[in-house]
């Protein structure tokens, strides 16, 4: 048995002896197998504490006194090296174990689980069924987390049938496993089918399948399933609350994260400081970012993950100045060590705000001064960032010395650049990529299109839309919504579907003339040149954000801030014309698109025209 405390501690001169240096230990004798029990709780003790040196001098000693092979003894010393990541030292231990029980089989299992490579977890258990023994509810779990690291679907599918077969799908753990699996896969209708077959669903089980929809772009699923959860009776964990919290600002869906946040406040999770890091991220990704703020000042201890929410928060919004004071006062007041997310925060502030010298800074400080490896998101950052600043050649130059091989991104990023400036040919390079990465993606064409068009290539650009057109490709339809009072209300460009569409367009009118008296022309560069001005004007005019901006200004306090959501970039024309309604109605117009926010409040723009 495993000897108590108080034994341990009458044993410990003794043991002290048995843990000399290898090499002054005198020549083995059976006699120590008097000490068994005492290598049993000195093994259990390493292994709670990871302590792998004394357990590596511990294992010499068994060796030598013929006890290395003993399946109690040595099933710890797998455990110890499996849970210290020391996987060769295990793997060769467990080879020369005479008798493995599945017991043994789930420990090493776990370790490639964990540690990788994911694919010796999945062989092993191959292995496992070979040597005639059955899975049990530990395997199971274990090997379809290594299922789900390498996104292995068929193997995982295997593992299910078995699974079923041996009665352990509807076990809780069992199943929760599987979910994550058929989530990581992108097979959240399986994960979804297994869920509800489900007998008895515990809050694990509930967590996976909220993380799932979460997971796989299904917010609201995740939101309507945390509320079954909670007509259930059940209690939230931190993990569930951490999740959904996260759909909520997935979906920018602040009206649902405000009722989380009290929520939990209720059930008792105030203090926790993990819910708060998740509310501080959902309140700065819809527009918050203030009481983002104020709720990452209240955290009992700001870990990396914090600091880094609370930067990129600041990052989307434009508020470079504010995300750079914090990154400093991270290093310097906090003394922690910025990790890879802490500088895509930081060079997404910098790109934002267009400071080419300090984001030059910061990526060359990344490797020299922190040793992180730059990755794909720091190279889109800094290509986005050289584009907008105009040196074209430079991002190309960037391009090609990357370690990695370019993604749609970093090539988006420069297709991006090309058209603030009107690069032709290199338009056209960074396209030819594109189509090879993303063969069916309508808007990298029309963004070339764009670029003709601003070099008055009228050709060229309709070559470009005859191409889509041949090829099936439709420009992406731009949406936006804006919710007032608990409901949302979408447009499209052009629309009347509204019932008050008479009372929109009628306010847009009216703010059009009040801002051409204040100096506003239409740009209607993007639009085709075979189509005459008016038209082009009433193109511009009824873009889907203004729709939505002039319904949110007819149903609305005076003072009540705008927030809308746009599922496409901002037109030039239309960031223009906000500057000026923001004016002219003096509110505040929160306009969120697919890269940023812009809080438009005086005529003025908080990315101050750079975006």
């Amino acid at each position: 048995m495993i000897i108590s405390r108080r034994t341990s501690k009458t044993l410990l001169p003794h043991l002290n002896q048995l843990l000399r240096p290898i090499h002054s230990l005198p020549n083995p004798n059976p006699i120590l197998s008097d000490y068994y029990n005492a290598y049993l709780s000195l093994l259990q003790s390493f292994v709670s504490r990871k302590a792998i040196g004394p357990g590596k001098q511990l294992h010499a000693r068994l060796l030598l006194s013929n006890l290395g092979f003993d399946t109690v003894l040595a099933t710890k010393l797998v455990n110890l090296y499996s849970d210290c990541n020391h996987l060769p030292y295990a793997q060769n231990l467990f080879d020369r174990i005479p008798k493995r029980n599945v017991f043994l089989w789930n420990i090493l299992i776990r370790g490639y689980a964990w540690n990788g490579p994911f694919e010796s977890a999945i062989s092993l258990y191959h292995q496992m069924l070979e040597h005639g023994l059955l899975p049990d509810n530990f395997t199971f779990p274990f090997v379809l987390k290594a299922c789900s690291a390498l996104s292995d679907i068929d193997n995982g599918r295997e593992i299910h049938k078995l699974a079923v077969l041996t009665r352990w799908e509807l076990d809780v753990f069992v199943a929760a496993g599987l979910i994550d699996m058929y989530s990581k896969c992108s097979s959240v209708e399986d994960a979804r089918r297994l869920f509800d077959r489900m007998s008895k669903r515990d809050v694990v089980l509930w967590n996976s399948m909220i993380a799932a929809y979460s997971l796989n772009g299904h917010p609201s699923e995740a939101l309507s399933l945390f509320r079954n959860m909670a007509l259930e009776g059940l209690k939230p964990s931190v993990a569930t609350l951490v999740t959904v919290i996260s759909a909520s600002a997935d979906a920018a869906a602040l009206p649902r994260g405000r009722e989380i946040h009290g929520f939990s406040w209720r059930m008792g999770f105030s203090s926790a400081d993990k819910v708060k890091t998740a509310l501080l991220d959902m309140y700065a990704k819809c527009g918050w970012v203030r009481l983002a703020r104020v709720l990452f000042e209240q955290l009992l201890e700001k870990r990396v993950v914090s600091w880094n929410a609370m930067i990129s928060g600041y990052a989307m919004h434009g508020h470079a100045d504010e995300a750079l004071t914090l990154f400093e006062k991270m290093r310097k007041e906090a003394i922690l060590l910025p990790d890879n997310i802490t500088f895509v925060g930081v060079l997404s502030a910098c790109s934002h705000a267009g400071l080419l010298l300090e984001g030059r800074r910061f990526f060359d400080s990344m490797l020299h001064d922190f040793s992180i490896k730059p990755t794909v998101q720091h190279y889109t950052c800094m290509i986005d960032l050289l584009g907008h600043a105009g040196r074209l050649e430079e991002a190309n130059q960037l391009i090609s010395k990357m370690p990695m091989k370019p993604d749609s991104g970093v090539w988006g990023a420069l297709l991006n650049g090309c058209k603030i400036h009107g690069d032709v040919e290199l338009g056209e390079k960074a396209l030819r990529k594109l189509i090879e990465l993303e063969p069916d993606d309508a808007g990298n064409y029309v963004i070339l299109s764009n670029i003709y068009c601003q070099a008055r290539n009228w050709e060229e650009a309709a070559r470009i839309r005859k191409r889509m057109t041949e090829r099936g490709l439709k420009k992406a339809i731009a949406c936006s919504w804006i919710e007032i009072r608990n409901k949302h209300h979408a447009f499209l460009v052009g629309d009347l579907s509204h019932p008050q569409s008479k009372e929109i367009y009628g306010e847009l009118e009216r703010l059009e003339g009040l801002m051409q008296q204040a100096g506003y022309v239409p740009d209607t560069m993007p639009v085709f040149h075979n189509v005459s001005d008016d038209e082009k004007r009433n193109m511009v005019r009824s873009h889907s954000e203004r729709l939505a901006i002039a319904f949110g200004l007819i149903s609305t306090p005076p003072d009540t801030v705008l927030m809308v959501k746009k599922n496409i970039r901002v037109c030039e024309d239309c960031h223009i014309a906000i500057k000026f309604i923001s004016q002219i109605v003096n509110r505040e117009i929160i306009i969120r698109d697919v890269n940023r926010y812009h809080h438009f409040k005086g005529g003025h723009c908080s990315c101050h025209d750079y975006w």
